[in-house]
C-alpha cells in the first residue's frame, strides 16, 4: 500500500543541517558522496541506496573507533533518505529496518529525525496490520518451562548452591539498601519490587512484543559466547529474535543472545514498560545506561566484571581446565538463581558470571558515583 501524497517523513534536523553536513563530507574527501545525496534529496532512489553503500564503506573501512564520526553522520542521512523513499511506497517493513540501521551504526546529529520517522511508520505499520487482519494467536507465552532443580544442579559448577549464598532482601528500603550493601559492596537480591513494572505482564505476551517491535532490526550475538570461535554478531528482526528464542532444537552453536543492547534507547514502547530503580540513585551518582539482556536456556555471559555499579532485574564457569588451573576447585564463590520478578545489585568490580537456565528476559542498570570520571 502507496501512503496518500503529500504524506511524507518530516525531518527538521536534516532540512536545517543537510547544507553544513555535506560540505563537511566534502571536506574529508566525501565529493562522491555528497553529489549522491543531493541527487537522493532531488527523489533519486538509486543515488540514496548509493550514497548508503559509500557511508557504509566508510564505517567498515578500519576499527570502529578509528571512524571519522562526520561519516556516521553522513550513514543517518543517507537511511533518512532511503526510508523516505521507501515510506513513500508503503514499504513499512523495509522503512523500518533501515531507520534502525540508522540508529544502530549511525552518529547522534540527526537521531531525533530517525526517531520520529520511526515514531510515525510504526503506527503505520500497526494500522496496516489491524486492517489486514493479522494476528499472531491469543495468550501465547514466550516463557513457559519451570526450572528443573536436578538438571540445574548437573550443569552449574562444582558447589553452586552449597556454598555461600547471595544474600535476599523482601522490598528491601533505599536506605537498608545504603546501609546493609551498597556502602560495604556487597551483592543482594531484593525481591517483591518489580510487581508495579508493566514488563512484568506484557513481555511474556508474544502478540504484543511482536506487535510493538516484531518489525524492528536488533544487532543479536550467535554462538555459545563470545570467547569461542564460532561465535558471531547478525543482525535481525526482534521477530526472528523471538522465533530462535522458542526454538527447541537449537545446537549451543546457534544460540542467539540479544546482550548489552541498549534496547529501550532504540524502541521506546519497551522503554516505557519498565522503570529505573530508585536503587540506582544510591551514592548521588548518575545512570549510565541500560541494557537488554534476552536469550533462551543455556546463552551465557563470561566471567568478567564490570566498572560501575549494576541492578540486574530478571523479567557455570564453563569448561575451565583443573589441571590448567588447579586452584579453581577450591576458590569461593557466593552464587544464586535469580527469579522473575527479582533484582540482584552487583558491585563494581566483582567479577560475575551469568547463565540462563530458562528463556529469560533481563535489564541491567549501570549507574556510578559521582567521583567516577571513567565513560567506560
Amino acid at each position: 500500500m502507496s501512503v496518500p501524497a503529500g504524506d511524507h517523513l518530516k525531518t527538521p534536523t536534516l532540512d536545517r543541517e543537510s547544507g553544513a553536513l555535506l560540505q563537511e563530507i566534502a571536506a574529508h574527501g566525501g565529493y562522491a558522496y555528497a553529489a549522491m545525496s543531493a541527487q537522493a534529496a532531488a527523489g533519486d532512489m538509486r543515488a540514496a541506496e548509493a550514497s548508503r553503500e559509500m557511508a557504509w564503506e566508510q564505517l567498515h573501512s578500519g576499527p570502529w573507533h578509528s571512524v571519522l564520526p562526520i561519516w556516521r553522520d553522513a550513514y543517518s542521512m543517507a537511511c533518512i533518505h532511503v526510508a523516505k523513499f521507501h515510506y513513500r511506497d508503503g514499504d513499512f517493513k523495509e522503512a523500518l529496518r533501515v531507520l534502525d540501521m540508522g540508529l544502530i551504526m549511525g552518529g547522534t546529529l540527526l537521531k531525533k529525525d530517525l526517531e520520529s520517522a520511526v515514531e510515525k511508520i510504526t503506527v503505520k505499520a500497526r494500522e496496516a496490520r489491524v486492517s489486514e487482519g493479522e494476528h499472531n494467536g491469543v495468550g501465547k507465552r514466550l516463557v513457559q518451562e519451570d526450572i528443573d532443580m536436578e538438571e540445574v544442579l548437573r550443569i552449574l559448577p562444582l558447589k553452586s548452591l552449597f556454598s555461600k549464598i547471595v544474600a535476599k532482601r523482601s522490598a528491601l528500603s533505599l536506605e537498608g539498601f545504603l546501609r546493609e550493601f551498597f556502602l560495604s559492596g556487597s551483592p543482594v537480591i531484593i525481591s517483591d519490587c518489580m510487581s508495579h513494572w508493566p514488563a512484568r505482564a506484557k513481555w511474556n505476551d508474544l502478540d504484543y512484543l511482536k506487535s510493538v517491535a516484531g518489525d524492528r532490526t536488533v544487532p543479536v550475538e550467535v554462538g555459545r559466547n563470545y570467547l569461542c570461535s564460532d561465535w558471531k554478531q547478525e543482525l535481525i528482526t526482534f521477530s526472528q529474535f523471538l522465533e530462535r528464542m522458542q526454538s527447541s532444537d537449537c545446537p549451543p552453536t546457534l544460540l542467539t543472545y540479544l546482550a548489552q543492547h541498549q534496547l529501550f534507547d532504540q524502541i521506546s514502547e519497551l522503554r516505557k514498560d519498565i522503570l529505573v530503580p530508585d536503587y540506582c540513585f544510591a551514592g548521588g551518582g548518575g545512570l549510565r545506561s541500560v541494557n537488554a539482556w534476552f536469550g533462551p536456556a543455556g546463552t551465557v555471559t563470561p566471567l568478567h566484571h564490570d566498572p560501575h555499579h549494576n541492578i540486574l532485574a530478571q523479567v557455570d564457569l564453563d569448561n575451565i581446565d583443573e589441571k590448567e588451573f588447579p586452584k579453581i576447585v577450591d576458590s569461593e564463590f557466593v552464587d544464586c538463581i535469580l527469579e522473575a520478578g527479582e533484582m540482584l545489585y552487583i558491585p563494581p568490580k566483582w567479577w560475575h558470571y551469568v547463565r540462563s537456565l530458562t528463556a529469560s528476559l533481563s535489564v541491567s542498570f549501570w549507574w556510578s558515583n559521582p567521583e567516577d570520571s571513567t565513560d567506560s
